[in-house]
């Protein structure tokens, strides 16, 4: 018995270290897939994790975690679950346009100056 308790001490203190290590796993959610999505966050699968970077791209980036309360599917309760995890980074960005991006016009000076003109 002595062989077998010396074998599972240091699988088990393995499996545990291992566990903590994927808990403390974070995820970007203005910038990750839905497969990293549905990875890391915990009662999120592939639909959710997908209807949350459709909402993303339809939305635009979210500005706190809260705001994943809004997706079709995803509660507060699951939000307070992997508040943790997530990471909400880039979260000012407008939201995009309908006909996709447009170019930015350049102000007035920086035209005459770009033009060769005093």
């Amino acid at each position: 018995m002595k062989p077998l308790k010396s074998v599972l001490v240091p699988v088990l203190l393995s499996l545990l270290a291992a566990g903590s290590a994927i808990a403390s796993e974070k995820v970007n959610i203005n910038t990750a897939d839905a497969a990293t999505i549905d990875r890391v966050l915990v009662n999120i699968g592939a639909s959710k994790a997908e209807a949350i970077v459709a909402h993303r791209k339809a939305n635009g980036a979210f500005k706190s975690a809260d705001e994943l309360a809004n997706v079709k599917g995803v509660g507060l309760k699951t939000v307070e679950r992997n508040r943790d995890r997530i990471v909400v980074a880039g979260g000012a960005a407008a939201k995009p346009a309908a006909g996709g991006a447009k170019p930015v016009a350049r102000p007035a000076a920086k035209r005459v100056a770009a033009a060769g003109k005093p």
